[in-house]
């Protein structure tokens, strides 16, 4: 029997219920073995939030997992429990948190000494960030655009102020993300011009607080947090009034977001906001009570933005992205002034890594979910080698809502969660039950994605329908969301409850008989139809045959008289060439790499319908979509079909 997804977990085709963080009883460490870093078995051990011990002198690191598992063992390994610590302010003395509480009520650094005399605004330390930028964008700027998303926007036609731009580049421009594309395409005495003017006209259209995009707390905290890592480029020149100005720039918009991080338009933003005043603590002089405030304020936010297994509850995995991005620039901040950053946040750091890798295929390379393009595996790469996490995906991430199987060659990515809430949602989409599919370095079976990136390449008024049911490879009646799409990436009533039961079915290994059967249901359509989705899908070990069946089941006591609409789509990658069958039930699919699939519906008909996809540059690419179509009584009705491998 199914169990609900956020009170249950299942292994190895048992029933087995989780028991919750706080009620799970430690089992003993021989009787629960974890999955081994190396060639041998190690048991699971509970972390606490202290640091890690260094590895033994003379003994390699384990090495960096790939997005693939090398193997997908029987019992899927039990969630990862947050401890309480991981959430909870830092440690401090007594008379630090008398100076941290002080400052949150909005007394001043210099009245909590007096007697000391108040330096000018400067700079403790230079910062060596990590993440590496774009080189191709900071070349554009160089020339005189901007470049997001394979568009150009000149920047002497920039609107530096009011909501005249898209909420992509209103990211772009507001939160100064372009100053690291700019310090990777050339040396700085090319590139500090450059920069010196763009702030300059930023300034002068903004001189003072407002209430556009420009002074939202999470473009806000941005751009403080970029300033900060990137200050070079702005105080290169050697006029000493500019620099005092820009100097004094840096800490009136620190002073600003003491006073406003609380207002953050959603919980990223409000991390945003968090980690740029801890940043400013650290490196602005004087800035102890405002590290001191920003320390315990950064990890209660994240304690409001991560799950229990470390998704972020927008369910974005490009906010995922966003949030690893924002501890590791804060974590170069305390390398620069040689100062260890609190363990929570490192333990935090550590939980946000395995589920992003869950969304990843084969290449590396990221699924299309929440309104996200494929981004490339280079970049993904690079951001985990930054983050020094070494893990491996996590596969039954109950609480963030997706599930992974890994079988042969094949990757199966599934959404089996409810939609986020709306005070988390950025680009929220209606996805429930949808799932991708890829083989080797191909994808078969895709979402459309890219709703994050509209306003580039991809048109503002497509965003409504990339978030669509339509746009996901799952089931629509009616052509209707299983839940609502609202405008500004916000999501309404629909889906509220989803019931999910994972286990292995037969033999163990690669190249056996066995295979793993995830079975899901939804209850979007209940109120309006009175049917419950269900959703079965098992994937053979080998990873060459992935079986399906969509089941409508009425519910409750609504009238059942009538015929309504059902479509399943199963939007195709990109360079997936289609031969459609004879009979009309099967269609034959050719992949790049020389391989060849075959898809057929148990009962319909399937038809070919123009698609698009979008890739990890925001670039939408045409490309076709599987959709099985039938007029079915509102009692309900069953739909099977399979893909499966023939060369």
């Amino acid at each position: 029997m199914a169990r609900p997804v956020h009170g249950s977990r299942k292994a190895s085709g048992e029933d087995v219920v989780a028991r919750s963080s706080a009620e799970s009883a430690v089992e003993p460490a021989e009787a629960r073995l974890a999955l081994p870093l190396g060639p041998e078995p190690e048991p699971l051990v509970v972390m606490s939030a202290a640091p890690r011990p260094a590895p033994e002198a003379g003994k390699p690191a384990a090495p960096l997992p790939s997005a693939a598992d090398p193997a997908e063992p029987g019992p899927i390994e039990p969630g990862r429990a947050l401890a309480l610590a991981d959430f909870s302010p830092p440690h401090v003395s007594a008379s630090e948190r008398l100076i941290r509480l002080a400052y949150g009520l909005g007394i001043p650094a210099s009245a909590l000494n007096p007697f000391r005399k108040r330096a000018r605004p400067r700079l403790t330390a230079t910062v060596a960030s990590p993440l590496v930028g774009d080189s191709a964008s900071g070349t554009a700027l160089r020339a005189g655009h901007f470049l997001l998303h394979g568009v150009k926007l000149p920047i002497a036609d920039t609107e530096f102020s009011g909501p005249r731009l898209s909420p992509p580049f209103e990211r772009l421009v507001h939160g100064f993300g372009w100053l690291g594309d700019l310090a990777i395409c050339a040396a700085r005495p090319q590139c500090a011009p450059v920069a010196e003017r763009i702030f300059a006209a930023w300034l002068a259209a903004n001189p003072r607080p407002g209430a556009g995009p420009a002074w939202s707390v999470g473009n806000t905290g941005q751009r403080l947090l970029a300033w900060l890592i990137h200050a070079p480029l702005l105080l290169s020149s050697q006029d000493r009034k500019l620099r005092a100005r820009v100097l004094g720039t840096f800490e009136d918009t620190a002073r600003w977001l003491d006073r406003h991080v609380g207002r953050a338009e959603d919980p990223l933003a409000e991390v945003a906001g968090w980690t740029a005043i801890t940043a400013a603590g650290l490196l602005l002089a004087e800035g102890r009570a405002r590290r001191l405030y920003g320390e315990g304020g950064l990890i209660r936010a994240l304690g409001d933005l991560v799950s229990d297994d470390g998704g972020l509850l927008s369910r974005s995995p490009l906010g995922q992205i966003e949030a690893i991005e924002l501890l590791i620039e804060l974590r170069a901040c305390y390398s620069a002034v040689r100062s260890a950053p609190p363990p929570q946040l490192d333990s935090i750091l550590e939980l946000l890594v395995p589920p992003l890798l869950t969304l990843l295929h084969s290449d590396g390379s990221l699924g299309s979910w929440e309104g996200a393009g494929a981004v490339s595996a280079e970049r993904i790469a690079a951001l985990i080698k930054a983050s020094g996490v070494r893990t491996r995906p996590l596969r039954d991430a109950r609480q963030w809502g997706y599930q992974r199987v890994h079988a042969g060659k094949a990757v199966l990515q599934f959404d089996a969660a409810p939609p986020p809430l709306a005070r988390h949602a950025r680009d929220g989409c209606a996805s429930t039950l949808a799932f991708e599919f890829s083989h080797g370095g191909e994808r078969l079976i895709v979402n459309c994605g890219g709703a994050a990136f509209a306003g580039g390449l991809i048109p503002l008024r497509l965003a409504q329908g990339l978030r669509a049911t339509a746009a996901h490879s799952t089931l629509a009646i009616d052509d209707f969301n299983s839940t609502a799409v609202l405008i500004n990436g916000k999501l309404g009533p629909g889906v509220s409850e989803v019931e999910v039961d994972r286990r292995i079915l037969g033999s163990e290994g690669a190249g056996s008989g066995g295979a793993t059967r995830i079975e899901a249901s939804h209850n979007g359509y209940v109120a309006r139809y009175g049917l419950t989705h269900r959703r079965i899908l098992m994937l053979r070990d080998d990873g060459s045959e992935l079986r399906g069946e969509d089941l409508l089941l009425p519910t409750g006591r609504r009238g059942k008289r009538g015929m309504i609409g059902v479509a399943l789509r199963f939007h195709l990658g990109p360079h997936v060439e289609v031969a459609q069958g004879r009979d009309g039930l099967g269609v034959t699919l050719a992949l790049p790499d020389g391989s060849l699939w075959q898809f057929r519906s148990g009962r319909d008909p399937v038809t070919l319908e123009e698609s698009l996809w979008a890739d990890g540059m925001g670039r939408p690419l045409a490309t076709r979509q599987l959709v099985i179509s039938a007029k079915i009584p509102r009692s309900g009705e069953s739909f099977s079909w399979l893909l499966k491998k023939m060369r």
